[in-house]
């Protein structure tokens, strides 16, 4: 998923971007949220559409998985075949799917206070 040869002195990067989308509610949620609710992910950023809101406690159960799903991991890691997070709440039942939108192309130097530099050649 590299588009430059960080053994070539590429230093631009690929990353997925994400949807977390709320999936299903099958208990009681009373921080309003329904099905198909959504915010994103883009790079290092979290967004969501005009006008709408994200419960913060079913984000903070998504965010520690959100990093490791925007990098393309070997295919039999569970990180590329589990894709449901739910809500901490257990009398909500709010599950959030996890959903690969497209590819970001990323430069270290945009993403990074320390300089990089290419890996010494062999």
């Amino acid at each position: 998923m590299t588009t430059g040869d960080p053994t070539h002195g590429g230093d631009t990067f690929e990353l997925y971007d994400l949807a977390v989308v709320v999936e299903s509610i099958e208990g009681h949620c009373t921080c309003s949220m329904a099905v198909g609710d959504t915010f994103f992910l883009r790079g290092g950023k979290l967004s969501m559409p005009e006008g709408t809101d994200f419960c913060v406690y079913a984000i903070q159960a998504a965010l520690p998985l959100l990093p490791a799903k925007q990098r393309r991991n070997h295919p039999a890691d569970w990180m590329e075949t589990d894709a449901r997070v739910t809500c901490p709440d257990p009398a909500c039942r709010l599950i959030m799917r996890v959903d690969r939108v497209a590819t970001r192309a990323l430069r270290h130097d945009d993403v990074s206070p320390i300089p990089w530099a290419p890996p010494p050649t062999v």
